[in-house]
């Protein structure tokens, strides 16, 4: 199985290669890692050009991400199950409404099921949705309100929808990783744990080989 991995900064595409060649036994030779850039445009963009120059049999968004303290505490790993774009969509005097029940496309891409569940006990993860956002969630009471339409949500990042529409368009399934380096609510820099979720975004990648190798 050929498998296309895209971050958003160098720093988390550095973390998942060194994981993939420390494996050892040329587990890296079908596996490869791009940084695609901060937020949905671009990574839809980057992982669309990927796609059209390469045949791969899987897209994986990865990198780290903020956790919802009741569902993923920092350190933890999530695999989606969905990948929800939690900001896509309108505001109306009776609240917000996704662009899907708006007439208007799509909010959500369903990872393979089995493979989400897989990948999640080999790397002991929470499997829950992941939240697309284009602005990282920085209140309480945004926080909270992503939670209240999104009860099993565990965590949020800005690429993963994006990287799940050019997936799509090219036939191409999709899953998403996420290390929490931070808890989502109020913008508390000082309490970010960025180098020790680098570690576990990493850590994450020698159990998933086996499965990658397996015959598609």
């Amino acid at each position: 199985m050929r498998v296309l991995v895209v971050t958003a900064v160098a720093a988390e595409a550095d973390s998942v290669a060194a994981a993939v060649a420390g494996a050892g036994n040329g587990a890296g030779n079908g596996i490869d890692v791009i940084a695609g850039g901060v937020g949905p445009a671009a990574a839809a963009a980057a992982t669309a050009t990927a796609l059209a120059t390469s045949p791969y049999d899987l897209v994986i968004s990865a990198g780290i991400g903020g956790g919802f303290p009741s569902h993923a505490p920092v350190g933890s790993l999530v695999v989606a199950d969905a990948i929800v774009a939690a900001d896509l969509g309108a505001e109306t005097p009776d609240g917000y409404l996704p662009v899907d029940e708006l007439g208007f496309g799509r909010t959500t891409h369903l990872p393979p099921a089995q493979l989400a569940t897989r990948a999640a006990l080999a790397t002991g993860a929470l499997c829950a949705p992941i939240l697309t956002v284009s602005t990282v969630t920085g209140s309480a009471a945004r926080a909270a309100e992503l939670s209240g339409r999104h009860p099993r949500a565990a965590a949020e990042a800005m690429e993963g929808f994006g990287v799940a529409e050019a997936a799509a368009v090219h036939g191409v399934p999709v899953l998403e990783i996420r290390a929490i380096s931070n808890a989502v609510g109020p913008r508390d820099r000082a309490a970010w744990r960025i180098g020790p979720a680098l570690a576990a975004l990493g850590s994450a990648f020698p159990p998933l080989i086996p499965l990658f190798e397996e015959p598609s």
